[in-house]
């Protein structure tokens, strides 16, 4: 679900047209390619696809199942638009474990990976004069379907103060009678913020009473790692109506797979009427879903994938996150204000004082890429101008190198009042 909305970006006196978060690290890449030195291999922390790296590797249970399906030949046809019942069915149990109610396999219907889950999402809402309410920072594909649907957009933000929390007053002023919805990214990307069943409550409570549904992002879901476990937003379904959006790619780390999911949790029938289901299973009959192969081997890869790989994929993020963490303790000119604790990215502060000939956060990230072939995501492609976002999903050597080759840039752009 690595995409984004369109950003313009402004390097070595030329703007280059507007373009996607894929095209800005599309275009880091292309810096890299024209540095002197050709000795760096190039450390990607920019792009949030861990499958580059060994040791994220999807269990042999999803290898497996893919491949039974494809050899049995049963599943080279089209599947139903929604998707195929036995997926749909493994979801809604799937999902219904950490739920007070039961879910069915009416509740689902599978997507194109998470993205496609947001676009149909926002188009199912999508009437003149809607208005949508979306984090900042966030995952900027979310304005980029909007602005396609011609859904106006107004940004909350969130607090890095207080864990990166919804600032719940600013959604209270920003909602009005055509708010369509309020989206929630947890676990967090840009932030790698896992939020406390209390919080989630309270942004249920503040949505029902708004009169409005939340859209619950959850693609990183159960991938939490610090004193608060993940709480899916779909426990407080009967308080307001949740859309849940997820799917295999992030905890399953099979992101190419494009096996995504979007499910209705409303269990008090608010939302879930006639009229709109059968206006989302027609939205359907136009998209086309993942490989029906793929579809078909979900029941397998969800109920026989071990805890044991889940957690090595926890241990091997928590690992990365603290040396990454440790280093960024000896670059001045970077600060993370929130240990992350889910996800895989972390966001974190650039002090542009410490620094010379370096303008803004795009400044930062293209020479850093040209100097040193590090890949960093400027903070402006995710909401917030002169932060960065830093994926720690990669191998340990990878992390420590790349961030070592970071102080090394530090050192040489540094005021001298300021070189340490």
């Amino acid at each position: 679900m690595e995409s984004g909305a369109f950003v313009s970006v402004k390097h070595e006196s030329k703007t280059t047209s507007t373009i996607t978060i894929k095209g800005i690290l599309s275009l880091l890449m292309a810096s890299v390619n024209e540095s002197n030195d050709a000795n760096n291999r190039v450390i990607s922390l920019g792009m949030g696809d861990p499958t580059i790296y060994t040791c994220f590797r999807t269990t042999t249970v999803a290898d497996e199942a893919v491949a039974d399906k494809i050899y049995s030949h049963k599943f080279n046809g089209y599947a139903p638009t929604a998707g195929l019942l036995q997926a749909r069915n493994a979801i809604a149990e799937y999902l219904s474990c950490d739920l007070p109610y039961q879910l069915s396999s009416d509740d689902v219907f599978i997507t194109c990976g998470c993205t496609q889950a947001i676009d149909v999402s926002i188009a199912m809402l999508a009437y003149p004069g809607a208005n949508i309410l979306l984090p900042r920072p966030g995952f900027p594909i979310y304005e980029l379907s909007a602005a396609f649907r011609h859904v106006e957009v107004r940004h909350y933000d969130l607090l890095p103060e207080k864990g990166w929390e919804v600032d719940l007053d600013a959604i209270e002023a920003l909602a009005d009678q055509n708010t369509v919805a309020l989206v929630i990214i947890n676990p967090g990307n840009p932030c790698g913020n896992v939020y406390s069943y209390n919080h989630l409550e309270k942004i249920a409570e503040i949505a029902g009473r708004l009169g409005t549904i939340v859209i619950a992002d959850e693609v990183y879901g159960h991938l939490a790692f610090g004193d608060k476990p993940f709480v899916p937003m779909g426990v407080f379904g009967s308080i307001v109506p949740v859309l849940t959006l997820g799917s295999l790619s992030k905890r399953w780390l099979v992101p190419g797979w494009r096996l995504g999911w979007f499910v209705i949790n409303d269990p008090c029938g608010t939302y879930k009427k006639p009229k709109v289901v059968e206006r989302i299973k027609k939205y359907f009959d136009l998209l086309g879903g993942p490989a029906t192969f793929i579809q078909a081997a979900v029941p397998r890869i969800i109920s026989q994938t071990g805890e044991v790989f889940f957690q090595k994929t926890i241990d091997n993020l928590k690992h990365t996150l603290e040396i990454c963490c440790k280093e960024i303790e000896d670059i001045p000119c970077i600060f993370c204000p929130y240990k992350p604790e889910g996800s895989m990215a972390m966001m974190v502060k650039l002090n542009l004082s410490l620094l010379e000939d370096i303008s803004d956060d795009i400044d930062f990230c293209f020479k850093l890429a040209k100097e040193e072939s590090v890949i960093l995501l400027p903070g402006t492609a995710v909401g917030l101008k002169d932060w960065l976002r830093i994926t720690f999903a990669a191998d340990s050597s990878a992390v420590r190198e790349g961030m070592g080759r970071i102080k090394s840039f530090y050192q040489r752009h540094a005021r001298k009042n300021s070189k340490q």
